[in-house]
Parts: structure tokens; sequence; C-alpha cells
């Protein structure tokens, strides 16, 4: 259970307290919504950057060395962000945690995971992604209560500590379980992970994930600001992206019985057009405010169901051998369409003045996203050989003991 609670403090304090200290942040410095929102999507730049070496190196060695690392690198980056008495400063504190970032969130974890559980991964990753999704619940709203009674600056100051005291020495202690030998090469990935890479599936699906990000984490981290914009308390607002993050919760449960009626393709298709639909629901919805909040649910709902969807595309369509050099290829583009997001957004709402055709705007790249996933289509993986039967439970022999069925 050790990557549970090290990613719901993660995501909490190098992803979710930004979009809610934000207009503290640009209210206190002066600093425009554009370029304090550049700081972060450089941080996810970083991220997809590192996230390509990241995923080899668990691949060889495992998760330990490499995400207690990155504890350490984002309780550094963290304490840069709260002092940087400049923009340029607070950009390249922001970097410094977009390494953290490819070190410790999902990617190494679902890495980690991949390979320890083998086929049983599935289970294990719908766990670790419920438990995950409470950060934004957890973290949302005590963001805001710490800036109304310390200021944006000592916010970062004790997520900082929070991310040292729980993170460093979890992923030191409890990711010491043994790392299981490479996996005998299966027949669709012979020739290692290169010409997977190279295949129009693996190419679409990259367009895919990447447009869908794009759309999704561009409208959750300007959920706020347009909530505010539409006449929303801070606080109220700060609640509707907490209980957008609950609402991830649910769409996790329903991924499984969706990935049991469906096919890998039409699945990812399904989900990228409902999440369109929840966007466009958010930014033409003009209330009541309880109205704007259930909506924020339901995008909630469909970034949950994604999550699954991204973490087991790969071994879905082609197996688990060279799972994190192929993942760190497809996250890599996914990651800087999340940097270019949260900008390009803000960039399209300064220039129109109106958050409905920003949402608009992302609704429409989330519908290209749900077309391009329906050309990622491979035959269905063959039941494993008894070799691989054996493999997969020399991996649960090895998985640690909190995650045994």
């Amino acid at each position: 259970m050790t990557l549970c609670l090290t990613q719901v403090v993660g995501w909490g304090v190098l992803y979710y307290t930004f979009p809610v200290a934000l207009p503290a942040i640009t209210a206190d410095t002066g600093w425009t919504q554009a370029s304090t929102m550049a700081a972060f999507s450089a941080a996810l730049v970083a991220a997809a950057a590192f996230g390509l070496v990241v995923g080899r190196r668990i691949d060889r060695v495992g998760p330990r060395a490499v995400m207690t690392a990155g504890s350490v690198l984002g309780t550094l980056a963290m304490l840069g962000v709260a002092l940087a008495p400049t923009l340029a400063w607070f950009v390249a504190a922001w970097v410094l945690a977009g390494v953290a970032q490819s070190m410790v969130l999902y990617a190494p974890a679902f890495t980690a995971i991949t390979h320890w559980y083998g086929a049983g991964r599935a289970r294990a990753l719908l766990v670790l992604t419920l438990v995950g999704g409470l950060a934004s619940t957890i973290f949302a709203p005590v963001t805001t209560a710490l800036i109304e009674h310390v200021g944006w600056r000592q916010t970062y100051l004790v997520m900082a500590a929070a991310l040292a005291i729980v993170t460093v020495p979890a992923h030191a202690i409890g990711l010491r379980a043994p790392w299981p030998p490479r996996e005998p090469a299966e027949p669709r990935s012979l020739g290692g992970w290169r010409p997977i890479a190279r295949s129009r599936a693996f190419v679409c699906l990259t367009v895919a994930t990447s447009l869908g990000a794009f759309a999704m984490y561009a409208a959750t981290i300007h959920l706020v600001p347009m909530l505010t914009w539409r006449g929303m308390s801070a606080a109220a607002a700060a609640w509707a992206l907490g209980l957008s993050g609950a609402g991830q919760l649910l769409g996790r449960l329903a991924y499984g019985p969706i990935a049991t009626r469906t096919t890998p393709a039409p699945r990812a298709s399904i989900i990228l057009a409902a999440v369109g639909l929840a966007i466009a629901a958010v930014g033409l919805l003009g209330g009541p405010p309880v109205a704007l909040i259930a909506v924020a649910v339901v995008l909630g709902l469909g970034r949950g169901a994604y999550t699954l969807l991204q973490s087991t595309a790969i071994s879905d369509r082609w197996g688990t051998a060279g799972f994190g050099a192929l993942f760190g290829i497809l996250n890599a583009p996914t990651t800087l369409a999340m940097a270019l997001a949260p900008w390009a957004a803000a960039a399209l709402e300064e220039a129109t003045a109106s958050y409905p055709v920003t949402f608009v705007f992302l609704a429409a790249v989330a519908g290209l996203a749900a077309l391009a996933a329906l050309a990622t289509g491979v035959r269905p993986l063959a039941r494993p050989s008894a070799d691989g039967a054996r493999l997969s439970e020399a991996r649960r022999s090895v998985a640690p003991a909190g995650w045994r069925e």
C-alpha cells in the first residue's frame, strides 16, 4: 500500500495545490495568469523529457531508488516555489518539480505495478488509482484553508514538509520487494519495443492520449478560475475541484465493467467522447452552482476512467515486455500536451474573454481524440503459455505483501 499513500501526497503536493493557489499567487505577485501557468507548463515539459529515461531505468532496476530520489527532489522544488523572489526563480523551481513528477507520480508507479503483478495488474492498478483519486479531494480544500490563514508561500512550505515526511521514507522503506526478472518477449513484442513504438496503432494511441490529456487537464486546471468567473466563491470552486476528484473514484470503479464488455479501441473512443461531452457541459452550463458542481463531478468521472485507460492501454494491446520504455514514449507527448494545455487555454481565454468558448474548444479537441482512438486496435493478446503463467506466479510471489490476492 506504499504507492497508494505516496501517490495521494505526491499528486496533492506536486499537482493539485497549484490550480487552487493560482489566484492567490497572481494577486500577491502581480504576475499574469498566463505567465504563472507557463511555469507549471514548464514543469510538465520537464516531466515529459525525463520520463523517457525514468521508464527504462525502472524496467531495469525497479522503482525504489528512482522514486526515493524523486521525493527528495520534489521537496527541494516546493521549497523553491515557496521562496521564489522572482518569476524566473518560480519557473526554475517548477522545472525541478517537473523532474520530480516524472520520478514519483503515476508513470513510475504504473511501471512498477505492471512489472510486479503481471497478469494480476488490473486489480492493483484499480486500487492505486482509486486511492490516488483522493488527492484532489483532500488537497484542494486543505490548500484553500491554508492559503486563507497563512498565504500561498507558507502553504507551499507546509506542502514541502508533507512531501518530505511522508514520501521519502515511504519510498525508501516500502518499495523493497524483489524486482522480478525481465519477462521473455511475447510474440507481439519480438524484436523489442521499438517496432511497436513505430506501429500505426501505437502512433494513433499516442495521438489519442495526447489530445485527450490536453483537453482534460486544461479543463481541470481552469476549473476553479472558470467557476469563480461564473460567480462562485473561491471556497465553493475549490470544493467543486475536490468533488471532481471524488468523481474520479466512480469513473475508476466503472472502468472494470466497461473493460469486460469492450475491446481496447472502442473503449478508448467511448471514454474520450464522454470526456468531451463533460467538458462542453462544464463550459456551457450557466448555473446554478449545484449544477456546475455536479457537472464537475461528471468530468472527474471521465478523468478517472481515462487514468485506467492510459495505464492499461499498452499492456492490453502488446503485453508487458518493455512496458516502462513504451509507457515513457506514450507518456512523453501526453505530458507535453498537459504542459501546453493550461497555458494555451489561458491564452485563449485572455484573447476571447470567455471561458465558455475556451471549454467548447477543449471539448472539440477531446472529440478528435475519440476519433483517433478508433485506429488503435490490434489483435487480442493470446492466452499466456505455461511459461508465462509460471512467470506471472513468480511475479505475484515477489509483489508487496499488501497487494497479494
